[in-house]
Formats: C-alpha cells, structure tokens, sequence
C-alpha cells in the first residue's frame, strides 16, 4: 500500500521564495535580475532555491522577512531556511521528489485526459454504429414482417386454390352442374363457318370492321373491344351510327324463344360443338339439348293456363341508393333475384330488404357481373337458400370465386377486430359458404336462354368489366329488361354493350343511373391525360401509384399503360394481379402481363423499384398492399399517387385527396397500426369511369324503347332529374320500386 506525501501549496511556497527574492535583490550581484521580487519567483524559482541553499546568511535575512506569513508558510520556512545546510538539502530534495511527482501526475493526468478524449470518441462511434445496427435491425424486422405476410398471403392464395381446385372437381362429378356445363358449350354459337384465320383474336383487335354490334358472338369479347368508339352507343355516336347498330341483323347470335316456347335455340344448327355431338349418340341436335336440359331444369308438371302470368318486380337494394343491388322478379310461382350484392361500410351488409326475398321460395340468382356491390352476398344467400341456383355468364362465373373468398377472409379479420374491442357479431359467410355458393354456379353464354321455372333468363354484353351483362327475364309474352352496370363504349379489357331483340320493346327496362347527370369527356382523351401524367413522373425517375379497384378497374389501367407506355415498368399488386390471371385465362386475346408488366415483388421492391407504376388494392386505401406502397411513396417529392375510381366519404382515398390541396401529413392504417408519413408525392384524380353517363343511358333506353323505364343504382336527387330528361325523350319514367304489370294496384306511375 502507497502512502501519498502531502503536497505543498501554492501559499505556503510562495512567500517563502518571495522572502528569498527580496534577500537577494539587497545585493550588488543582482543588478541583472528582475527588481520586482514577484516577476524574479515567477522566472528564477531554481536561482532563488540554489541561492537559499548556498548562502545562510541569505536564509537568515529571508526568515526576517516572513512576519506576516501563514503558519503553513513558517513551517516550509522552518526547514527551508534552516541554518543547517543538511536540513535545508534535505528539504529541498523532498520539494524535488514532490516537483517531479507532480510533473509526472501531470503528465498522468495529460495522458488520462486523452485516453478519456479518446474513449468518449469511441463511445460516440459506437453509439452512432449501435444506433445503425438499430435501425438495421427494425428496417430487417419490418421487412421481415412484410415477407412474413407476404408468405402469409401466398399461403393462403395455396388454400384458396386448393379449394377452388376441389370446388371444380365437385362441379365436374355433379350430373346437374355437368349437364349444364355440357349445356353451355352445346347452347354457345360458333364463329362464322365463313370465317379464316383473319378471324383469330389478335386480327379481330386490329380489324375494327369485324366488330359490327349483331355478329356472332363467338367472336366476344376480342370482337367486342376491337369496336369503334363511335360504333357503340354511350360514346357520342351520331344517329348514322345508332341506326347502323339497330339495323343490324337480328341477334342470332343471342338465341330467341320461337312462339315464346321455352327450350329452342336459334343457334343450334350452327353449333359445331353440337353438330358432333349429335352424331356421336346418334340423335338430333335440339334431342340431345333437350336431355341436357332436362337435367338442368326438370320440367314442371303439366298445367292449364287459365290466366297470362302476372309479372313482378321489385327492387330490394341499390335502388335509390349504390350498392347492396338485388331485384325480385316474380311470375307463376318462379321467384329469381337478378344480383344479390353487398353494400359496403366497415361492416358490410346484405341488401336491405333481403328478407323479403327469404320471405317464400326463391329459384336462383342471376348474377349480371362480379363485382361485390352485385354478387358480394350470393355466399350468404346459398347457405340460407342451398338449392338455389346461380346463374352469370361464363367470365362472371370464373371471377365469383376469387372475390367471394377475399371477401369472406376480409370479413373475418374485420371481425376479429371488432371482437378485441368487445363489438363482435356474426361473419354474414366463411370459406365454407363459398365453396357451395362456388358449386351451385351455372355458366350462361350471352344470347343463349334459359328456363327457370315459369320464368326464362337471357344475358346479353353490358360492357362495363369483362363479364358483366343485361339480363332479359320473360314471363309468357311479358318482359322486364334489367341493365345492371352498363356502358357502351369500347375499353381495352371489354367492349360496349349489345341489345339484343329479344330485349327490345320490353315491358320494364330497370336501368341503372350511377351517372344519370353526368357528361363524361371523350374516353381516349381521358387515357391520354392519364398516360400524359404518367410519363411526366417517370421520365423524371419517379414512381406513381394508383389504387385501385381489384376487378375491372386495376386491369384497364395496366392495359392501357402496356399499350401507351409499353417501355415504362408497371406491378400489380394484391388481388389485383390474381383477377388479372384469370382474365388471361378466360380471353387469349387479354395479355395483362408481359413485356414491362409483372406481379409486384413484394416485399423487396417496396424499396428497389424506384421507377415505373404501381397498380394494387385496395382502390380506397382502406387496406392491402396500396397502403404499404403508399407509406413510401408519399414521402418522395418526385413521385405521385393518382386515386382512381369512387372514394367513399369516409373513406383514406378521399381524405387523401382533401389533405393534397393543403399538404402536410396523412396517416394510413395497414393491420390495425396507425403510419403517419408526410405527403410530398403529386396527389392527382384520374377519371375512367366503367358507367354509361347521361347520353349513354338515353341512347339505351331508346334502343330498349321499353314501355315504362325504372331507375336503380343511384342517388335519389340526380335520379329525379334523369327521369324528367327521359320523359322529355318521350320515355316513360315510373316510380323506383314494387312494379306489378298485372295491376294489382302496386305503386306505379311517373317520377
């Protein structure tokens, strides 16, 4: 163990060499030196120290001088000053050690100071490499919670495939649903036997000339989407051009009821398909037709028919509203609903008056397209209804399944939130319910009809997203014409829509009037600002986004950027890649990827695609994949986010919209946790609407030229304003609701 020495102060020092001083100025030998004794301490110390040591006299004289020192500086002094020069050496090889002592404390404590410099550097680096690690470490957890959900997703994909594989399997060993898939083939038209390999899908888009409305609709939907703007109605076609589309030969391609009996087809003859079916089990065609039918929809017992058939309709949801739409027709005992669709909200809900429909017996719904405000509740219906039968067209049918399950998933997380906060309820369907709704389906080629009890369905092109059709529903000699979602100009993915006779004339057309009062610009000068605003943004090296809408909507726009800007890279993303396989699948001609355009790699390319479009759901920003783009793509002053499509009020995509004007921050909601990021991105709105606007829906009615027209689909106050520009048209507007052609004192009468 050390014993530390006592240091000697300042204080005590100091007089004690002043003391010196003032002894040696006194004499003639320091001239030279300094006269101010405090000046001679600060520069000789060891001249005065030797001085002391040498002389006593000097020591004696200097001891004179400390009268008024400190008793710490009478003690130095004591010893320092002493008349023994052993004791005065003594003491000054102690103050020596203490000096040099002190020097190398000094110099310990130099050192020390850098070390402590140094280590406080390295501190401060790894803090700053900690700090990195940290953030490394949340960005590789984010990402691996993304790859996670990624992996997640795809497994799910794998489930739903596996049950729509086993969906099928079951629809291919079922007789009924095999005869009526027999049925479809034999009942479809051929092409025209006339027709050269011309007449291939890749010639028909570029032959505008083989699209005429009124030919065979073996060609649909190339045919229909190689058609002119201005030779489908809704697009500003003058009155050469509606005539040109009225005079057109009689729909053969659509199949007529001959002598309103149901069960003849206009196009069987023409049938290869059936042709060589008919020789194979040597009988005749409308033979082999009528067994297949037979299963399909076996013959009630016979009748007598002592009064005509007293046709009803009556809309139970989408009427005066959007969304939920859903319409009874009634007649001899028959009861079908044309749509069974969801309405949206955070809890989303059947039709609103759905009860009446489960009120009696109901024979089956006729789906006119897949989007889910149309067929988002046909699950619900099937469970509460098993031996209902649906009925869509043959596209329709192939995307009923892949919404139905993502719905069903996304109302069961739903639940699951509401269930942590104490709010559960019941789920309206699960996976269970889509695979029986999936196995009753029932593929109906346009123009081809269909008996369903006392009732007999038709569908015909409505343009609108691939699939979707009108349908025409016969009551003996009587006939209601429902449009569903319709437009009549031509789109990359589908063409406009195609009345056929039979729906001419009608006693009911039940139109929709989602733009009643509208006035759309031309189509190909809205794709061409759309495309104009995109190669702004990535000629600069930014990304764009648009949400959007998984079925219809997400696909036109990828079509449209492969077309216009085939070098600019474009993803899909979300469901909306999944609906645009199987839109390749069902149309040769609909080549969705390819070229520039691919599934989005997500989640890797959530950062390393820097320049290119971004197509994915959802279309309101409400969830999906768009969200986790839009958290990054917002920030970027270089990029935009172009919101495509209706926004509902309450809805991100509109208050995203509302905040671009103003700037700032928006937050965004991706699986319940709340990302606040800054918008710098361009906010813009595209306009590609999928609805026939004002002009359009006049032009359908004057083709249908229906006794009495009802409005559904649409906003009461626009629907009224609509009405009045029909009745000026010389149509005849009745009130939307209960409609009873056999006059049994419904509400009927003009708006």
């Amino acid at each position: 163990m050390t014993v530390t020495e006592p240091a000697i102060s300042s204080d005590a020092l100091g007089p004690v060499l002043r003391a010196v001083a003032l002894a040696v100025l006194e004499r003639q030998s320091a001239a030279r030196l300094p006269s101010d004794p405090d000046a001679l301490v600060r520069g000789h110390t060891p001249l005065l120290l030797e001085a002391a040591e040498r002389f006593p006299a000097l020591r004696a004289q200097a001891a004179a001088r400390l009268t008024d020192a400190g008793d710490e500086a009478r003690a130095l002094a004591a010893v320092l000053l002493h008349p023994d020069d052993g004791v005065v050496r003594t003491a000054l090889a102690w103050i020596g050690r203490r000096e040099r002592a002190a020097e190398r404390a000094a110099r310990d404590a130099d050192r020390t100071a850098r070390r402590i410099s140094h280590l406080r550097k390295r501190v401060k680096t790894e803090q700053g490499r900690l700090e990195y690690a940290r953030r490394d470490a949340q960005e590789a957890s984010q990402q691996l919670t993304a790859t996670q959900e990624a992996l997640a997703e795809q497994e799910e994909r794998a489930d739903t495939l596996t049950r729509r594989l086993a969906t099928e399997h079951h629809r291919w060993t079922d007789p009924r649903a095999l005869a009526a898939a027999l049925l479809t083939t034999l009942e479809r038209p051929s092409a025209d036997p006339r027709a050269t390999t011309e007449n291939t899908p890749a010639a028909r888009h570029a032959a505008p000339q083989a699209a005429a409305p009124g030919g065979t609709l073996g060609d649909a939907p190339a045919v229909r989407r190689a058609a002119p703007q201005a030779a489908v109605p809704g697009a500003s076609e003058g009155d050469e051009a509606a005539a040109v589309r009225r005079a057109a030969p009689p729909a053969a391609a659509f199949g007529v009821l001959r002598g309103g009996v149901v069960g003849e087809s206009a196009v069987a003859g023409e049938s290869t398909h059936l042709a060589a079916a008919a020789r194979a089990v040597g009988k005749g065609p409308e033979e082999v037709l009528g067994v297949l039918r037979a299963l399909v929809d076996p013959a009630p017992p016979p009748v007598v028919v002592t009064t005509e058939l007293n046709l009803r309709v009556v809309p139970l949801g989408g009427d005066t509203h959007i969304g939920g739409s859903c319409v009874l027709v009634e007649a001899g005992g028959t009861r079908i609903l044309v749509d069974a669709g969801l309405r949206p909200g955070d809890r989303a809900e059947p039709p609103r008056d759905i009860g009446r429909a489960l009120d009696g017996s109901l024979d089956a719904v006729v789906v006119t397209h897949a989007h889910n405000d149309h067929c988002g509740y046909v699950p619900a219906m099937v469970a509460r209804r098993p031996g209902v039968r649906v009925l869509a067209s043959p596209e329709t049918a192939a995307l009923m399944p892949v919404m139905w399950a993502d719905t069903a998933k996304v109302l069961a997380a739903r639940e699951r939130g509401r269930a942590r906060w104490g709010d559960s309820g019941d789920v309206l369907y699960g996976a269970a319910d889509v695979e029986a709704a999936s196995r009753r389906r029932e593929e109906l080629p346009f123009g081809v009809p269909r008996r369903i009890g006392a009732l007999t369905v038709e569908l015909f092109p409505a343009g609108h997203i691939l699939g979707a059709a009108g349908v025409v529903v016969r009551a003996g000699d009587r006939r209601v014409v429902i449009t569903g979602d319709i437009s009549g100009f031509r789109q990359e993915t589908v063409g406009g829509y195609v009345v056929p006779e039979s729906a001419r004339a009608a006693d009911l057309l039940v139109l929709e009037s989602t733009c009643c009062t509208e006035e759309h610009d031309d189509r190909d000068l809205r794709v061409d600002e759309l495309v104009r605003a995109v190669a702004d943004v990535t000629g600069s090296g930014g990304r764009v986004l648009i949400p959007a809408f998984a079925l219809g909507r997400a696909q036109e726009i990828a079509m449209i950027m492969r077309r216009h800007l085939p070098e600019v890279p474009v993803r899909l993303d979300g469901m909306a890649a999944e609906l645009a396989t199987v839109f390749e699948s069902l149309d040769p001609a609909l080549r969705v990827f390819g070229g520039a355009t691919a599934v989005a790699n997500r989640p890797a390319e959530l950062d390393a695609f820097r320049t290119g479009v971004v197509i994915s759901t959802s279309g309101m920003l409400t969830g999906g994949p768009a969200v986790r783009w839009a958290s990054r793509i917002l920030p970027e002053p270089g990029s935009a986010l172009f919101i495509s499509g209706y926004q509902d009020e309450e809805s991100p995509g509109r208050a995203l919209r509302d905040l671009a004007e103003k700037g700032g921050e928006f937050p965004l909601l991706d699986h319940g946790r709340e990302i606040t990021v800054p918008v710098r991105a361009r906010v813009d709105r595209i306009r590609l609407s999928a609805h026939a606007d004002r002009r359009g829906l006049l032009g359908i009615a004057d083709e249908v030229a229906a006794r009495e027209v009802m409005l559904v689909h649409g906003i009461p106050g626009r629907q009224r304003t609509f009405a009045e520009t029909l009745r000026v048209h010389g149509r005849r507007p009745v009130a939307t609701g209960p409609w009873n052609l056999g006059g049994d004192g419904w509400p009927k009468g003009f708006l």
